[in-house]
């Protein structure tokens, strides 16, 4: 075949694809980096070395530091929320021991506690009267307006926060006994009249009827004695001397036949003292009394008898009626 273009050419090499120039490249001077984003440069990054420079040593300790104390407050909010804080107990008082103590009052005193905050107050529980309370901060309890020569008994519990401790043991204090020479004589009383020695005819051994008011509110003191012998009556004021009452009274007695008596008057001499006493709400009071009497008769008479004069000595014992 002819080269209708006139390249001259053979067949085969009009058929050869045509192979494009290779294209010139530019020398290599180093890898290649992506561009630097704001965030890069807001964190030190370097476009020219490729990386943030090294965080200082100082920097990062703070950083765990830091971090600790966080875990530190998450652990203890946790610590609230889960197991919230328990107040202590509230103790037990103890060391209960008996103090000063008169006729109509006692007293006690406690420990504090141990360990632990003070109560808010102390209850004080009484066994035969009513007890009471007292602040925290003290430890002694005493009770006025109580009966003389008596037992009482107590408890003391503790009070915070609305809770109660258990109760104490138990303290037994006691009122003064005072002597029976202080005994109050009041009231109604029954005596008895044993003679001593020789007595006129009539006179015999015998009850009386003696009402006894004292001259004061409380305590021992000078008395009015109003008193009854059979269908005699007769009125004494009785002074008070340390232990012995005296006092003496006009006794009207009658001489003679029932039918045809006289009038015998006869002057009463008494001498008496307490022997035994007990205690009455606040008061200290006798419960006995003994002493002696004298009856001293004039001599009387009338156009058809007469009465001698006579001294008639008694021994007298009292008891409540």
């Amino acid at each position: 075949m002819t080269d209708p273009e006139g390249t001259g050419q053979g067949p085969s090499a009009a058929a050869a694809p045509a192979v494009p120039p290779s294209p010139v490249t530019a020398p290599d001077h180093g890898t290649a980096h992506e561009p630097a984003t704001a965030h890069d440069l807001s964190i030190g990054y370097d476009p020219a070395v490729g990386q943030a420079p090294a965080t200082p040593r100082r920097r990062r300790r703070w950083v765990v530091v830091l971090l600790a104390a966080v875990v530190v407050l998450g652990l203890a909010a946790g610590l609230v929320v889960w197991a919230p804080w328990t107040p202590p107990p509230v103790l037990r008082p103890t060391g209960l021991v008996a103090g000063p103590s008169t006729a109509n009052s006692v007293a006690f005193h406690w420990s504090r506690p141990r360990t632990g905050p003070l109560p808010d107050k102390y209850l004080i529980i009484g066994m035969q009267t009513a007890g009471g309370s007292v602040p925290g901060t003290v430890t002694s309890y005493r009770q006025t307006g109580l009966t003389p020569a008596t037992p009482y008994q107590y408890r003391v519990v503790a009070v915070r926060g609305g809770k109660r401790s258990p109760q104490s043991a138990l303290v037994t204090v006691r009122t003064l006994t005072p002597p029976v020479s202080q005994a109050r004589l009041q009231g109604s009383w029954s005596v008895y009249a044993r003679t001593i020695g020789p007595a006129p005819p009539g006179h015999r051994n015998g009850y009386m009827t003696w009402d006894l008011s004292p001259a004061c509110a409380a305590g021992a003191c000078d008395v009015t004695l109003h008193g009854k012998d059979g269908p005699f009556s007769f009125r004494a004021k009785l002074t008070r001397s340390g232990a012995v009452y005296t006092g003496r009274a006009v006794t009207n007695f009658r001489c003679g036949p029932a039918h045809n008596s006289i009038p015998n008057p006869a002057t009463l001499k008494i001498r008496i003292h307490p022997t035994k006493a007990t205690g009455e709400n606040v008061a200290w009071v006798a419960r006995s009394f003994a002493g002696h009497i004298v009856l001293v008769f004039q001599y009387v008479s009338n156009s058809a008898f007469y009465c001698p004069a006579a001294t008639v000595n008694a021994a007298v014992t009292g008891t409540p009626a």
